[in-house]
């Protein structure tokens, strides 16, 4: 055999062998994509919910104005970081689920308040598209995984690095009573 038709289909092999993973790559970013916009798509549902969860409580619980105001400011951070990486709008999230759960919480004292049936199906909707907004982080976290060993793993990293793909970054919701260490002193 010729050592020039050799070099030849070893050329070919390994040009074949960088589209292949060219393409996984390319896939990986799209589904990492795909993700992050269902993430989005529940998080602005969830937000949508909120100014008319607030009307129906408000008649209920007028002096619990600290907590509405936690809710409709927490919710405006949030509006105003739709284009915030994952780990911003993680946290601005996180403040949001944690006072949406205070009103929640405090909405317990108001026997009125839980037999309203409106307020009990926003709550019920809350409760549903909290679920949604965990298997929508579930699989973008899944992806990003994904696309995160190919970007970091021998050889496609050479191939990564040469086409300029990065890590993708996770999406932690923060929530402060995660933060917060239970006082277990007696």
């Amino acid at each position: 055999m010729d050592i020039g038709l050799i070099m030849v289909v070893v050329a070919l092999a390994a040009a074949f062998y960088g589209v292949l993973v060219y393409n996984k790559l390319v896939a990986g970013r799209q589904k990492v994509e795909e993700g992050w916009s269902g993430i989005d798509v529940q998080l602005k549902r969830r937000a949508n919910l909120i100014p008319n969860m607030l009307e129906t409580v408000k008649g209920y619980m007028g002096h619990e104005r600290e907590t509405l105001e936690a809710v409709t400011n927490a919710r405006a951070a949030v509006h105003g970081a739709t284009k915030a990486d994952p780990a911003e709008r993680g946290r601005l999230e996180g403040l949001l689920s944690g006072a949406l759960g205070k009103l929640i919480a405090i909405a317990e004292d108001y026997p009125d308040l839980k037999a309203n049936t409106t307020f009990l199906e926003f709550q019920d909707t809350l409760r549903t598209v909290e679920d949604e907004i965990q298997l929508a982080r579930r699989y973008y976290n899944g992806t990003v995984r994904i696309l995160n060993i190919a970007v970091e793993s021998f050889p496609s990293n050479l191939i990564a690095n040469m086409f300029s793909f990065d890590q993708a970054e996770y999406f932690e919701l923060e929530y402060e009573a995660d933060r917060a260490v239970p006082d277990v002193s007696f």
